[in-house]
């Protein structure tokens, strides 16, 4: 019989691992991929923004607010730098946000597979762990490849995102056969899909704002920075900062509205006077290039259309009510937004093993003894910009500790 069997060999898994074994424990992780670590390689681009000293308990969501901080707190973000300071990798930071001085994503999987070789932690991959059977002297693992018996599990399979990289959602009925509930899992860190016709004419354009959205006309969240224009709607870290509470709001069938700001640094009056002062200084321009060197021409000719402000039309002769329209819809730019994007394009997901079953300071089942919980799989999901995989090494490290001390 195995000590303890980490299912998953993703970042909390092996996180799990590394911390049960340097406690003394006897550990061994299944991975149903044929390597460990493969979303690692995708995270910030390639270069791992492994995780972010700007920290406090709004940057992680769940149902049960006050959960996902009592674990941050016990192993924080100072604490994930020296982590990996001493296997090796010395940090860059960037206005906050933690990338491998090499800002290669690889140099942090690597240093990862070095420690799990150091600690002699067995690693079987291409095994898929089908069902968890309680004992009573621990667990019966059946998977694809047979069975394992072992005294503890820790069950750190991940959430629905990035299915191609292995999570693909099979830790939730592992968990709901064990008798947890899993609240709904939808896709966050994604790009909202909206209803207009036009996405089309201004896809590829990148511009500084504020995205607000709306659930049934009352703003939820609301993010500034580079607002990405596709073919089929709005990207951007502010989109997927707020694509959570979208996604959640879709899911019970409610009216749901990204509100785009392009000109979030100015008040409404304060916006409608920079433009009186644009007329007053060429009053013989054309409305075509009115906008020219604040916004990209593609948004320009859009917003005069649905002003139905002529292109030709020469700026001195610009009615009040026509500048005033114009300048709401720079400042107020509504978009009727009807789906996310899949798992596949997701990040991360929201939703999971209900907190409220586990326990907040070990991580462990408050029904089943010796079966504990790291990572996505739980509802727990953190800002853009490192958030996420610090919840990863944060409740990786308490739950190898928890299962290696118990």
């Amino acid at each position: 019989m195995r000590e303890i069997v980490v299912i998953g060999g993703g970042a909390a898994g092996m996180m799990a691992a590394i911390t049960a074994a340097t406690k003394g424990g006897k550990v061994t992780i299944l991975e149903q991929k044929e390597r460990v670590g493969k979303k690692i390689l995708s995270t910030g681009n390639g270069r791992c923004n492994f995780t972010n000293i700007q920290q406090d308990p709004a940057c992680y969501r769940s149902e049960n607010l006050e959960f996902p901080w009592g674990i941050i707190e016990q192993f924080p973000a100072q604490e994930t730098i020296a982590f990996f300071l001493q296997l090796g990798i010395y940090s860059k930071n960037k206005n906050g946000y933690m990338y491998p001085y090499s800002e290669q994503a690889s140099a942090i999987l690597d240093v990862l597979r070095l420690e799990l070789e150091r600690l002699h932690i067995e690693i079987l991959t291409e095994v898929k762990c089908e069902e968890i059977v309680q004992k009573r002297d621990g667990f019966l693992l059946l998977t694809n490849q047979g069975k394992i018996r072992a005294k503890r599990v820790i069950l750190a399979t991940g959430s629905k995102a990035a299915p191609v990289t292995g999570s693909d959602g099979s830790g939730y009925t592992l968990a709901k056969k064990l008798g947890h509930q899993i609240l709904p899992v939808l896709p966050a860190l994604v790009q909202l899909r909206c209803k207009e016709n036009f996405y089309k004419g201004i896809a590829g354009v990148r511009i500084q704002g504020e995205v607000s959205l709306l659930v049934d006309g009352v703003c939820v969240a609301k993010d500034k920075g580079e607002i990405q224009l596709t073919g089929y709607g709005i990207s951007g870290i502010p989109v997927f900062q707020v694509s959570r509470f979208a996604a959640i709001g879709l899911w019970k069938k409610k009216e749901v509205t990204a509100v785009l700001n392009f000109m979030p640094d100015f008040t409404k009056s304060q916006f409608l006077a920079f433009l009186k002062n644009r007329v007053s200084m060429r009053p013989e321009k054309t409305m075509e290039d009115f906008l020219t060197g604040i916004f990209h021409k593609k948004l320009s000719t859009l917003w005069l259309k649905m002003c139905r402000i002529q292109k030709e039309q020469v700026v001195s002769t610009l009615s009040e009510i026509q500048l005033e329209a114009l300048a709401h819809l720079i400042q107020n730019f509504s978009v009727c937004v009807e789906s996310t994007n899949s798992y596949e394009q997701a990040q991360i997901c929201c939703g999971g093993v209900s907190t409220r079953e586990v326990n907040p300071k070990t991580l462990e089942s408050l029904y089943v003894s010796g079966l504990y919980f790291a990572g996505e799989i739980l509802d727990v999901d953190g800002m853009c910009g490192g958030y996420n995989l610090q919840w990863a090494w944060s409740s990786g490290y308490v739950a190898g500790r928890e299962a290696a001390l118990k």
